[in-house]
């Protein structure tokens, strides 16, 4: 019996009971059975937050993932993009990704991966062939998106279809598209591509498309880079129809784009905005008809993140309950606090962020007198920066010291 679509975006139906809609099988997996899909994206591995390196909470979640990939059966795992934070990764980047890598392919199972906007698509694919004889399909290059990796199951052939990150400068050249080309235009003819070729295998082959793109619609999650480069950064869902799943990189929020079009987002968070996000991946279970069953599946919280604002006094009078979370911490005080960071670190030592954003006017007012720049007089600007500095405006004496500074300052100056 055939399955239907996918359903609801938190958990259409687990696996178990998915199974039990299948012929009980003992020894050999039966025909019926589904192919198990296990979707991921943007790792970033390599990326820093706020300065503090996140490779150590990076390699724990995908070892944590790896482990569950091979719990759940998992066949075929996808990897849609941005497997590095930058183009040249550091070699403590590279050692975690061989790591994690060599973890999944020790459990048997497939991988298939693309590069996305932070990576560098020239490295990331450097001995593309031999790796994907190892079992790691790695695609890099926009002229091979027709080119499918086909890795069969009991049910026959299933077609991956792995579309990297294309800029659309770089990409019109290898279909000879016209100037300026758009993220539309060049997706599109790289699935044009691939439709051609799914449109040559045998009927009923199923096919998985992975890219790297802003669908319309979708919803960013703050910590991404844009991809617009002189023109719009977005492609419509329509360009993917025709394929029975789309494994979709580049926005950090797991999300569904259509009943058959995914983000999974990133498996940590990469910017505070995201802290009431719990991240995921998604296990697609693919059967004999191009049918789809995915379940939502949770990623552990290596680190909580979360936002304090108050005066110094009342954060550091709070519980401990965040003493291992990463904290962006908003100071309320009138007065601009003394060592605020040294004192939150004490205790609270994953601080990453302190601002002082005095309640009142103060701030504001110190910015807007402020904008008037060189027209104003110089010790307008020396009595505003205490204010926006301190909280308070210059004593009398203080004036002094910087009228007899400024002046001492001028002679200088007609001196030269």
């Amino acid at each position: 019996m055939a399955v239907g679509r996918l359903r609801d975006d938190d958990l259409v139906r687990s696996g178990r009971a998915f199974r039990a809609l299948i012929p009980v099988t003992v020894g050999p997996r039966s025909y019926r059975d589904p192919m198990r899909l296990l979707h991921t994206s943007d790792w970033h591995l390599g990326r820093s937050f706020h300065g503090q390196s996140l490779l150590a909470d990076q390699e724990t979640v995908l070892c944590a993932l790896a482990d569950l990939a091979s719990e759940r059966d998992v066949d075929v795992m996808l990897i849609s993009g941005d497997l590095y934070d930058r183009a040249v990764p550091s070699p403590e980047a590279v050692q975690c990704a061989s790591r994690v890598l060599g973890r999944i392919r020790e459990a048997g199972i497939s991988i298939v991966a693309i590069s996305g906007n932070h990576d560098s698509a020239p490295r990331l694919g450097a001995f593309t062939d031999f790796l994907a004889a190892g079992g790691l399909h790695l695609r890099t290059a926009a002229r091979r998106a027709g080119e499918p990796v086909m890795i069969d199951d009991p049910a026959g052939p299933v077609a991956f279809y792995p579309v990297p990150y294309l800029e659309p400068d770089l990409a019109r050249a290898v279909w000879e598209l016209p100037t300026p080309a758009s993220h539309q235009q060049v997706l599109s003819r790289a699935l044009c591509d691939a439709r051609a070729d799914l449109a040559q295998r045998p009927v009923g082959t199923r096919s998985v498309v992975l890219a790297h793109a802003f669908v319309t619609g979708a919803a960013v999650a703050g910590s991404e880079r844009s991809i617009a480069v002189g023109g719009v950064e977005s492609v419509t869902a329509d360009v993917f129809d025709g394929f029975d799943y789309v494994a979709l990189g580049h926005l950090h929020t797991a999300q569904l784009v259509t009943d058959r079009i995914r983000y999974s987002g990133s498996p940590l968070p990469y910017a505070f905005s995201e802290a009431g996000q719990r991240k995921c991946f998604y296990l697609v279970d693919l059967d004999v008809d191009g049918g789809s069953v995915v379940e939502r599946v949770e990623l552990p919280v290596i680190r909580r993140l979360a936002t304090l604002r108050g005066t110094l006094a009342e954060i550091l009078c709070t519980g401990d309950e965040l003493a291992e979370a990463y904290l962006s911490v908003e100071l309320t005080d009138p007065v601009r606090p003394l060592e605020p960071m040294r004192r939150l670190r004490e205790k609270f030592p994953h601080t990453l962020v302190a601002q002082w954003v005095p309640s009142g006017d103060i701030g504001v007012v110190g910015r807007a007198r402020r904008s008037g720049g060189r027209h104003r007089a110089d010790e307008v600007l020396l009595s505003d920066f205490v204010v926006e500095a301190r909280g308070s405006a210059p004593s009398p004496s203080e004036l002094t010291l910087m009228h007899d500074a400024l002046a001492a300052e001028r002679q200088l100056e007609r001196a030269r």
